[in-house]
């Protein structure tokens, strides 16, 4: 049973390392400037769920990564794509949270009281 007291408060669903199409640079700048702005809401989020290629986010030389360790640290769980992560030969690279399989993530997001996709 999970202890976290924020359990399914507010899942963030990350399925790329982008956020918005059009330009790749910008893209990554505002994921960049969104997982920054997390910090200020970790009392409302209980999970962040990474799919496709935001698993990256969470892997070796993401230039998020610290931003991720001090989300994590403030209690929030980190869920990874294990088939993701085995797509893109990143198993070994992660660095925060962990690999977790789709019926964990689907739960977790079934039962959110709200689901933020960047």
């Amino acid at each position: 049973m999970n202890t976290n007291k924020r359990e399914n408060q507010m899942v963030i669903y990350i399925n790329s390392e982008l956020m918005g199409s059009g330009e790749d640079g910008l893209g990554k700048k505002l994921m960049g400037n969104f997982i920054a702005t997390l910090g200020d809401f970790v009392q409302e989020v209980s999970h962040i769920a990474l799919v496709n290629s935001g698993v990256k986010l969470v892997c070796r030389n993401s230039p998020v990564l610290e931003n991720m360790k001090m989300l994590e640290e403030s209690g929030i769980e980190i869920l990874s794509c294990g088939t993701c992560l085995t797509h893109f030969a990143l198993k070994e690279e992660l660095r925060v949270g962990g690999a977790s399989n789709m019926f964990s993530i689907l739960e977790v997001i079934s039962k959110a009281e709200k689901v933020l996709t960047p």
